[in-house]
């Protein structure tokens, strides 16, 4: 075998669109891709943190635990399900998103920004009738502008060998820093995720590795109402706009942090790590 060269990206969507009365949420889709010399997809992972928090009467649970879309698995029960139309969801989230995975290789970030939709049940699914019948038929917009984003990715690192590799993504989300409302103040849910991303050797030690982390904020008032949300973008995408070095004195900005600890990471196995 040749040594070949390849690179990791990393993109995050996030929305907090779906938060309503009494119930606080932020969907943040991460996708991981492998990239070859001519900028081809050789391997792509995507999941969803969809971090929802009970907010009825301004109340938070900073002791919440969440599970990303792809670790619910079975149990995010997508699969069963009745639409308007009154016919049924066939595949669970997981395999819709792996069906999606195993579509994206061998295109480029651009051929999936230029993929087709069409509208369906009020969401927006593919039009290919390839990916269609390998069973994903939910809603790809995020899945579409996260892999591109990954493709796309200013801060992606490469790596090179002659060996065979797979891709993990994963994320870690926690709401400790969350406070409840009170008459002087509104609450504020502070549901913060964490996602890396690991090419992983036969061997099981790391060849590449990225990290990034999203800190939305939701305001809720005391009746429960969302007041306003506020997100401006992951912490490598705000790079010294973060702030950490200008008030938090710190040595070096967090990108420049998460870089160096990712690096650290190559040619250890994950229970060094």
């Amino acid at each position: 075998a040749t040594e070949a060269e390849y690179k990791l990206g990393m993109g995050v969507v996030l929305s907090t669109a779906s938060s309503k009365e009494n119930n606080a949420q932020v969907d943040a889709t991460v996708a991981a891709v492998v990239l070859d010399d001519a900028g081809k997809i050789v391997l792509c992972r995507v999941d969803v943190a969809q971090n929802k928090m009970d907010v009825t009467g301004g109340a938070v649970d900073t002791a919440k635990t969440f599970k990303t879309k792809m670790e619910l698995g079975a149990d995010y029960g997508m699969a069963g399900i009745v639409d308007n139309n009154g016919d049924g969801v066939m595949l669970e989230w997981d395999a819709q998103a792996k069906a999606f995975e195993e579509y994206a290789v061998g295109k480029t970030g651009a051929e999936i920004a230029a993929m087709e939709t069409q509208e369906a049940n009020g969401h927006l699914i593919a039009v290919d009738e390839a990916l269609l019948a390998a069973g994903c038929s939910m809603q790809i917009t995020d899945f579409v502008e996260a892999v591109s984003k990954a493709c796309e990715d200013a801060n992606a690192v490469s790596f090179k060998t002659a060996d065979a590799f797979t891709l993990g993504v994963a994320a870690v989300s926690e709401a400790s820093e969350s406070t409840a409302a009170s008459a002087e103040a509104d609450a504020s849910v502070k549901m913060y995720s964490e996602f890396g991303a690991a090419v992983i050797a036969a061997d099981g030690k790391i060849l590449a590795a990225l990290n990034d982390a999203t800190q939305p904020k939701i305001t809720v008032s005391v009746d429960g109402a969302i007041v306003e949300a506020s997100y401006k973008g992951t912490k490598r995408e705000l790079g010294p706009d973060y702030g950490m070095v200008a008030y938090g004195a710190a040595i070096a900005e967090w990108d420049a942090q998460s870089a160096a600890f990712s690096a650290y990471t190559v040619g250890k196995t994950a229970a060094e790590v």
